[in-house]
């Protein structure tokens, strides 16, 4: 069966492997139709994920952010499966011992394997896997049910942001992410101010509902968004870009009592006054993966909002393509918004 295959850093081809065998007990055979590219695909590929040895990394096939239809279920499989639904995968396995795993924060396993990272992906004709990591979505074109592992992501920080009816909450970067978080926030009944310094990105963001800030390089957003935020300070603000010099402008901005939810993925130390968080009292929380329920949720929410979430898919490519189209999409960040390999297409 066809599979593309990352071999080495920066090297992506498209071969024959191995088919994974019927489904064990508890276990599901799902044939991948649509398989969302993201930036932690890109890391992986590019081998930009700190001092692995490349020789634990490759080769692998990638994809994470996927749905597709299940072929075949094994023995023990949950009642609610059948043969020829529509799936979403969530990805995330966790071991069920460490400290996360036992108060019931398994998101966050010290562990923890990844469907597309840690183990082969979606980027292949069939792909076996546990019954527990597949959830219906009815319906959904694939593409669209694709993005509900990046939403789930969204979800999970609304919820760690505790994000309220008539908040208003400011999220800086307006990729898949930082939409996906607006969307999520916006279905909770709070204002939001989108920020980002790419317009094409703003402009997609209005649909979401939310407003848009345009911020030039080197010039302060603070102004604007106080004066977005009107009388007082935002309640919660999610930083979703990477930019460490954002996190410093987020709790400079964020209410006192406020909320500084921290989505983004980056390296560099971030200056933090440090006062600040005492004496404001702020609750600085990051965010990673989702639990199970968080996910059912993110199909929910992608459900009532796909109308909304389907502009954030902008490019689509068959398998055949997917080391052009991983290319691509690292190439053009600003005119990418979210790449879509269908396995269902030629």
């Amino acid at each position: 069966m066809r599979a593309a295959v990352t071999t080495a850093r920066g090297v992506m081809e498209v071969a024959d492997v191995g088919d994974p065998g019927a489904p064990g007990s508890g276990e599901v055979v799902v044939r991948p139709e649509a398989v969302g590219l993201c930036g932690s695909d890109f890391h992986y590929f590019l081998g930009h994920i700190g001092s692995v040895a490349d020789s634990e990394l490759y080769p692998r096939v990638q994809g994470h952010e996927a749905a597709g239809i299940v072929e075949e279920l094994g023995p023990q499989s949950p009642a609610h499966l059948r043969p020829g639904q529509r799936v979403a995968i969530w990805p995330l396995v966790s071991c069920g011992r460490c400290y996360p795993c036992r108060i019931g924060r398994p998101n966050v396993c010290a562990n923890i394997s990844l469907i597309g990272v840690h183990s082969d992906g979606a980027l292949q004709d069939r792909l076996r896997l546990p019954a527990s990591h597949v959830f219906p979505v009815g319906d959904q074109d694939p593409a669209v049910a694709a993005l509900i592992e990046p939403v789930s992501i969204a979800v999970r920080a609304v919820v760690r942001g505790r994000v309220r009816e008539g908040e208003r909450a400011v999220v800086f970067g307006a990729g898949p992410i930082g939409q996906a978080v607006a969307v999520a926030a916006i279905d909770r009944g709070a204002a939001v101010l989108l920020v980002d310094r790419v317009q094409s990105r703003l402009r997609r963001g209005q649909a979401t509902g939310a407003d848009v800030l345009l911020v030039e390089e080197q010039s302060d957003p603070v102004p604007a968004v106080l004066d977005w935020a009107g009388s007082d300070p935002p309640e919660v603000v999610f930083e979703a870009s990477g930019a460490a010099e954002v996190a410093r402008i987020a709790v400079e901005l964020v209410a006192r009592a406020g909320r500084v939810v921290v989505v983004g993925l980056g390296s560099a130390d971030a200056p933090i006054r440090v006062g600040d968080l005492a004496f404001k009292e702020i609750d600085l929380l990051g965010v990673s993966c989702c639990n199970a329920g968080e996910f059912a949720d993110a199909v929910a929410l992608v459900a009532r909002r796909q109308d909304v979430l389907a502009g954030l898919v902008t490019h689509e490519f068959p398998l055949e393509q997917a080391p052009a189209a991983i290319a691509f999409a690292i190439q053009h960040p600003a005119e990418v918004m979210k790449t879509v390999i269908r396995l269902d297409r030629a």
